[in-house]
């Protein structure tokens, strides 16, 4: 057999190791969800079964209709989806202004203050849960919108992941704007964000996620049902004695459904803007 043969067939095992490697994964990937979906199915009874069935024998959708009727579901989707895109739009709008700013300005502390900024790594949004709460409180801002929206706004990630982006596009861009008299918001706008395009899709998919599933800021700041979003809410749905497994799960699949189909129809964009973002070509 010749070299060529040799390497041909080589690529060829290895590229079907990697097509198994990725199906096994998808398949670990995927089994929980089905399970989810299983239970969710079935009787409540059936679900302490002893006897293991993958999937159910007598089909129901009662812990669905159980859990769309114990609370005000609809309320919760809206409140989760107005929290989640003023989040996102805030924090885009936020993070894109600080990224050009550490990129491209040159002020004194330029340097200080993306050190500061970029400790928050290391500070969990745990350990602020109390100055957050008295500061929303001082301010007025307790179950209110505003002060579900604002504590999630600043995210040193989005602001690093934009800089390191900005400092890869050729100064020549910018030098020519300005000759023609654009100011730095001009700039930012018109010259650096068609250019971040996929980037900047994908930051904001993976930061209305987040804010939509966020579970411990709305549970502290939040006091009335009507308030609610719809991980929180949707905790109010349990019965008070007993698990009933069947409920949890419609509840769970109920609260991801939304943002799944997001990231589904923005998928091809999420995994273009990480392509750019890790410099490698889609």
């Amino acid at each position: 057999m010749s070299a060529a043969s040799q390497c041909r067939y080589g690529g060829l095992g290895w590229t079907v190791v990697a097509a198994l490697c990725a199906l096994v994964l998808a398949a670990l990937w995927v089994a929980p969800l089905l399970w989810a979906l299983s239970t969710a199915l079935r009787p409540e009874h059936e679900t302490i079964s002893p006897v293991f069935h993958f999937l159910p024998r007598d089909w129901t959708v009662a812990a669905f209709a159980k859990v769309l009727g114990a609370g005000n579901v609809p309320r919760w989707l809206f409140n989760s989806a107005l929290v989640a895109f003023l989040v996102t739009v805030v924090t885009m709008a936020v993070s894109l202004m600080a990224a050009y700013a550490f990129s491209q300005m040159r002020f004194r502390g330029r340097n200080l203050l993306f050190m500061l900024a970029m400790l928050a790594f290391l500070l969990p949004f745990e350990a602020l849960l109390v100055p957050l709460f008295r500061m929303m409180n001082q301010l007025g801002m307790i179950n209110s919108y505003a002060g579900i929206v604002l504590p999630q706004v600043v995210s040193p990630v989005v602001i690093y992941v934009f800089r390191q982006f900005f400092d890869a596009i050729p100064q020549d861009f910018r030098e020519a704007a300005v000759l023609d008299g654009a100011s730095p918001l001009r700039v930012l706008w018109s010259v650096y964000l068609p250019m971040s395009g996929n980037i900047v899709w994908a930051m904001a998919i993976v930061t209305f996620i987040g804010a939509w599933n966020n579970f411990l800021w709305p549970f502290i700041i939040v006091t009335s049902s009507d308030m609610m979003t719809i991980p929180l809410g949707l905790t109010q749905t349990y019965d008070a004695f007993g698990v009933r497994y069947a409920q949890l799960m419609a509840a769970a699949l109920l609260g991801a459904f939304p943002v799944a189909l997001a990231y589904l129809v923005f998928q091809r964009r999420v995994t273009h803007g990480f392509l750019a973002a890790t410099g490698l070509k889609g």
